[in-house]
């Protein structure tokens, strides 16, 4: 891979830039040197349970500048969905914190708190306020043939102690119970990706997917035509990467080592 040419660099966060309250190794000084030298930076997160502003001020919090433009989420990718893809004026039932709720009301869909006769999806996301309540009104519109949309397939999201169970795990509960699949709206669907590209006017050879996992970050590249960077501060690991079917063009052990390599090149 010829990183010379990149410009673009679309970063996942969990895993990859930071784990909760720490800075991965050399996050920080990649962010600084990109921007240094011109580049651009898109931040591509599954994580649908808060919104951009907490997102923006929990990397101020960590030291790290961000602007609001910076950040795509797969909730802006579901709201991209609905808006091109689905009738005007359908009624929803989400599945997913007070923020997602939050988002997809201000962007002007119709949430409804029950589950009404006139719903025609269920919306699922990382739902860290998940109730059983919440999970048995799904199955009821699910079973009675109400579509089924999701943000991310991520089954796991790190934490400084191991993981704990992300919006897949929530959603292939759901699948056991009502033998529905939900299609996904996020990584690794290419539509984050495909946004990043028209936002910056970049081309996808101008582009570099950096993530943690196999599955959702680096297939999102895959899918959208761009190179490839597993970094392995997350869930995969190299021997995963050797065995995947949508494998990475290159795999480095964090930030720090993709920016040596990247200086490297400059050198």
């Amino acid at each position: 891979m010829d990183l010379s040419g990149k410009r673009l660099f679309l970063l996942d966060l969990d895993g990859t830039i930071y784990l909760e309250d720490s800075l991965l190794p050399g996050a920080a000084e990649f962010l600084e040197d990109v921007r240094a030298h011109g580049g651009i930076v898109r931040y591509l997160t599954n994580n649908s349970s808060r919104g951009v502003d907490a997102g923006m001020e929990k990397m101020h919090r960590l030291g790290v500048a961000a602007e609001r433009e910076e950040f795509l989420t797969a909730v802006e990718a579901m709201i991209h969905y609905l808006r091109t893809c689905r009738a005007a004026g359908e009624a929803y039932f989400a599945v997913g914190t007070e923020s997602f709720r939050h988002q997809l009301i201000q962007a002007g869909f119709d949430l409804r708190e029950t589950p009404d006769a006139d719903v025609s999806a269920v919306l699922v996301g990382f739902d860290t306020e998940l109730t059983y309540a919440k999970v048995e009104d799904a199955c009821r519109l699910l079973c009675r043939g109400a579509d089924f949309l999701a943000t991310n397939p991520d089954l796991a999201c790190p934490t400084l102690y191991g993981f704990m169970p992300d919006c897949g795990s929530i959603c292939q509960m759901l699948v056991n119970a009502s033998g529905r699949q939900p299609r996904y709206i996020g990584k690794p669907d290419p539509t984050m990706i495909a946004l990043a590209l028209e936002q910056t006017g970049c081309t996808p050879e101008e582009a570099l997917m950096v993530g943690d996992r196999l599955y959702t970050d680096i297939a999102c590249g895959v899918n959208a035509g761009v190179d490839t960077a597993l970094v392995l501060t997350g869930e995969a690991t190299a021997a995963d990467a050797a065995v995947s079917p949508t494998p990475p063009t290159a795999v480095y052990q964090d930030m720090a080592a993709l920016l040596d390599a990247i200086r490297e090149v400059r050198r």
